[in-house]
């Protein structure tokens, strides 16, 4: 078994809440992490059939069975156990009783804030980050294209045969128990039309004139992306600094192989040349941000920034003080990836900030600004990049 950083969180969570959801995409590891931190407490697949109608027909008798608590998998497919649960919460004496595992967040979220609200600790468990893939020596092309999906650091696993049934589970079976969509064809188009703007503003206009529908719709497709943990918006950063700013989110996917998939690159030697490369670094390194926050168990702070002349901070972490972050993806530093540090320094009177690039040499310049590989992502203060 891979090693999760998230399994510290998740035992300290569960010595304080009497239940903790852990959230995240199908396959990111959800059920293999909780079965192996609660070695000894009962697995229940609410995805088999036969469990879940029990659980639908008599939550009562279904709960009963587990005096002691349980891992109830996949838990967003019975919505109606939520009310029984409460009522087991609060007459229990002992925390960490039950540990739910949910794939939509949308749905798993609605019935806990109904039934649950304060009595259950959120985990949200992505794809594996780079600290916790096995081949730690993989380029950057190599861990783009592959993704963060444990099942594919399996020898046997063929990543481009993987993510294809990926989608098409994903489109049959999750779209439409969140939503009732009729045209499968014109949202897996939209799907793939998103993969293509990663990185980029979004546009909903020029989404709906491309893929046929409203406006209304593409926001709600948007939100069904989002909820199953598909891809999510970046938001722009509230402090404006005297500047007119751009206030639209930009996209980005939980996980590049995904994306790629989607684009249809099929081979990693694709990306040397591909004309989105950069802003798939970019994709990686800030979702390798969102990762680590999310597997501390703390919420996303991070933001981007740009003005309405084109000055932009590729990623900002907010706090006491913003740090500006800026991402390339050439191996060779050069004083371009130096301009918007710069001009943040000029406008907030701040020193500092941070480089993540495609090569392997650390530096420490003495205006403040550390370059850090993207191997070495450790390396940056534990203040902002906490265990």
């Amino acid at each position: 078994m891979i090693e999760r950083i998230a399994s510290k969180e998740l035992t300290l969570l569960a010595s304080q809440y009497k239940a903790v959801a852990v959230v995240g995409p199908r396959q990111s590891g959800k059920t293999t992490l909780v079965r192996h931190v609660f070695k000894d407490k009962p697995y229940v697949s609410l995805e088999n059939p036969d469990i879940r109608r029990f659980a639908l027909e008599d939550p009562r008798g279904f709960l009963s069975g587990y005096p002691e608590g349980a891992i109830l998998d996949e838990v967003q497919r019975t919505p109606e156990i939520f009310s029984y649960l409460q009522q087991l919460l609060d007459e229990a004496g002992q925390t960490g009783l039950f540990i739910l595992t949910g794939s939509n967040n949308f749905l798993l979220q609605e019935n806990i804030s109904q039934s649950l609200a304060g009595r259950v600790a959120y985990l949200f468990l992505l794809p594996l980050s780079i600290e916790e893939i096995p081949n730690s020596h993989l380029s950057a092309d190599e861990l783009m294209f592959r993704g963060g999906y444990p099942a594919l650091y399996k020898e046997s696993t063929d990543c481009a045969r993987y993510y294809a049934n990926y989608i098409r589970t994903y489109i049959e079976r999750d779209v439409r128990l969140l939503k009732n969509i009729v045209d499968l064809n014109a949202f897996e188009r939209f799907l793939r039309l998103c993969a293509g703007r990663v990185g980029q503003l979004l546009n909903m206009s020029s989404l709906s004139v491309e893929v046929g529908v409203d406006n209304k719709t593409i926001s709600s497709w948007l939100s069904v992306l989002e909820a199953s943990f598909i891809l999510f918006r970046l938001q722009p950063f509230h402090q404006n600094y005297n500047k007119r700013i751009v206030k639209m989110p930009k996209l980005y996917f939980y996980d590049t192989g995904l994306a790629l998939s989607l684009m249809g690159v099929e081979t990693a030697e694709q990306l040397r040349y591909h004309p989105f490369r950069g802003n798939l670094f970019e994709n990686l390194i800030v979702v390798e941000f969102l990762k680590r926050r999310y597997n501390s168990g703390k919420g996303n702070n991070l933001f981007f920034w740009r003005d309405n002349t084109g000055n932009e901070i590729d990623l900002i972490i907010d706090g006491m003080t913003p740090i500006p972050i800026e991402i390339k993806s050439g191996q060779t530093v050069t004083s371009d990836f130096f301009k918007g540090l710069h001009f943040w320094e000029r406008m907030t009177r701040k020193k500092g900030g941070y480089i993540v690039y495609g090569g392997d040499m650390h530096q420490k310049r003495s205006d403040g600004i550390s370059i850090i590989p993207f191997h070495e992502l450790s390396r940056i203060s534990t203040s902002l990049w906490p265990r």
